[in-house]
């Protein structure tokens, strides 16, 4: 080992900025096998390249070779966590970062600048490549309006803080008055210069399943309680507007027939499941088949750009209500029983956004529909009334099984793959819990650590996997 402290740090830090191995040997100039010499401690960088490597990080040079255990600001892990309704949120498709967060953006801009008698907005990105296809530039210019809005999509490759980028600029006699840098991070939640919009202090004190799980054992509570007794009352106020909305997406959806806006002629067909039944369907096929009508009926109208609930963002959000509606048709569970489950799922959602990703720009599908099974995972055991250990091992399934699932929507339409992938995870879900339920015993992983695996495994994801419509299924050309 040449310097076994250096390599540990410099590891540390090319980690948690999320930065790949084959990114950082592309911004150096060097290979992808150099970068990996330097993290295993089998060679050191030129000095042009430390240099480099501390412009990159923003640390002074002598932090790679310091003998001190000095955690950096940005390599700290969050100790709490935001209000489950950043989790939850009551917003119209089909993309939370695409449009529900770029509409908070230019609103909150617009309303600050009433000076301004035009703007420009410029789009990078994965905004920039598939804002089209997700009704970035309709939301914008309608959100602005009546002033007229110049949009830019900026579609070059740089660096950027974020995935999903943009620049608003206002102007007032074709002087520039204002402008805003704005990161739409997923679940519609925003960064507006460097500040977060919308989410508020953090409200839990700890931002891990383990200490959780502590908490509700010592004081022998549920996961709905912990949220009750954390949040009060007006959380479950909320979640049961979730609910009210979420079996009002879901009744629209399995009525609706037509065409889905976009291009591509996909067929709405959640009502055509719903209805397709058989006079000798096994009660498996009928559940498989309903809660897939369900998953359907919510993405499809997410699809068309109508009310949903983010769950935890659009493009995932038919998996959750899906999983619970038809639990409370078969079994007759009230709707308060759901607002308690809803509530531990979000509790899971909550975590894999402070701890990972739930934007799938950043981290691939793994983080939107792979949350989301996991959500609904917790939240069907905890209306199963399961016990905390079968819960966390129901949403590591779901959460281990979706590692890598990339997010690749074809022309940039949540349809084609989205829509079928919100029923399969559904169902996922539902297996979940039950192979939780009988192995829950001999489990070698925690939910905690799961989560930390799918941060790495996203930020590993090549780029164009990531919600930028140029590889993987994007790259297929449908027949129509």
């Amino acid at each position: 080992m040449i310097d076994k402290n250096f390599a540990e740090k410099f590891s540390r830090m090319r980690k948690s900025s999320g930065i790949t191995q084959q990114r950082l040997g592309t911004m150096l100039g060097v290979s992808n096998r150099a970068v990996s010499k330097w993290e295993t401690g089998l060679s050191l960088p030129s000095t042009e390249n430390v240099y480099k490597l501390a412009k990159i990080f923003s640390v002074p040079v002598d932090h790679f070779f310091s003998k001190q255990d000095d955690i950096l600001p940005s390599e700290t892990k969050p100790t709490g966590m935001k209000s489950l309704a950043g989790i939850y949120r009551i917003g119209c498709g089909p993309s939370s970062s695409h449009t529900i967060g770029p509409e908070r953006a230019c609103g909150i801009f617009k309303e600050a600048h009433p000076e301004a008698d035009s703007f420009r907005v410029i789009l990078y990105g994965s905004l920039a490549k598939t804002g089209i296809g997700h009704g970035t530039d309709r939301v914008i210019k309608k959100t602005l309006a009546p002033k007229p809005c110049e949009l830019i999509f900026n579609k070059g490759t740089m660096e950027l803080e974020h995935p999903n980028t943009m620049d608003i600029y206002a102007f007032r006699s074709g002087r520039q008055v204002a402008h805003s840098r704005v990161l739409s991070v997923g679940g519609g939640k925003i960064v507006m210069d460097g500040t977060e919009y919308g989410e508020g202090d953090d409200v839990y004190p700890v931002s891990s399943f383990e200490k959780i799980a502590e908490y509700c054992k010592r004081e022998n509570i549920r996961l709905w309680q912990y949220v009750e007794r954390i949040e009060g009352e007006q959380i479950m106020e909320h979640l049961a507007e979730v609910w009210r909305e979420m079996k009002r997406s879901i009744n629209d959806g399995i009525n609706d027939e037509g065409i889905l806006p976009g291009g591509l002629e996909v067929k709405k067909r959640a009502k055509q499941l719903y209805n397709s039944e058989h006079i000798d369907e096994s009660a498996e096929t009928r559940e498989n088949r309903m809660v897939c009508a369900f998953a359907f009926a919510v993405s499809e109208q997410n699809a068309c750009a109508e009310r949903i609930v983010t769950a935890p963002t659009c493009g995932a959000s038919g998996v959750v209500p899906s999983v619970l509606y038809y639990q409370q048709k078969k079994r007759g569970y009230t709707d308060t029983e759901i607002v308690h489950a809803l509530a531990a799922g979000g509790i899971v959602g909550n975590l894999i956004k402070t701890n990972a990703s739930i934007s799938g720009s950043e981290c691939g599908c793994q983080a939107e529909v792979g949350s989301a099974c996991a959500m609904a995972a917790a939240a069907l055991g905890e209306l199963f009334g399961l016990r905390l250990e079968k819960i966390e091992y129901a949403a590591e399934i779901a959460i281990e099984h979706h590692l890598g699932l990339t997010c690749d929507p074809i022309c940039g339409l949540v349809q084609i793959p989205c829509i079928e992938r919100n029923a399969v995870a559904a169902m996922r879900a539902i297996n979940a819990v039950s192979l939780a339920g009988f192995l829950y015993d001999s489990r070698k992983i925690s939910l905690d650590k799961v989560i930390e695996v799918m941060k790495e495994t996203g930020h590993d994801i090549s780029k164009q996997y990531k919600e930028t419509a140029e590889g993987g299924l994007a790259k297929l050309k449908p027949s129509l």
